[in-house]
């Protein structure tokens, strides 16, 4: 990854709503999730997620599908991986220091319903 890139990203996730967005398609796998069923697990307005969810898509972070009238959106795996690794490739001298304890998970006021 380039730092270009890198800066790219973490800009779009340096939003605490983006980064709880980021999160939950993460947490939901590559079958993604409907918008609404974005909006309605972290309680956010739809019209609000349009301007999120393409900083996230500009960033590389998520991409956006069509099925029928939904829009279906999935977490870009391969960009996490690759900003993961620019920002640990010279960590610890290049041994091992991954994290023993993974974070919380994103916040949800609601479950997040079947896409």
């Amino acid at each position: 990854m380039e730092k270009r890139d890198a800066v790219a990203a973490l800009a779009a996730l340096a939003q605490d709503n983006r980064l709880d967005i980021f999160r939950l398609l993460v947490q939901a796998g590559p079958g993604g999730l409907t918008a609404g069923a974005v909006a309605e697990a972290l309680g956010l307005a739809p019209n609000t997620l349009t301007f999120h969810f393409d900083r996230l898509r500009m960033a590389g972070l998520a991409t956006v599908r069509r099925e029928g009238r939904s829009m279906i959106y999935a977490g870009r795996f391969e960009t996490m991986n690759a900003l993961i690794g620019f920002l640990t490739e010279n960590c610890c001298g290049g041994g091992s220091c991954a994290p023993t304890k993974p974070s919380k998970p994103a916040r949800q006021r609601s479950k997040v319903p079947a896409a």
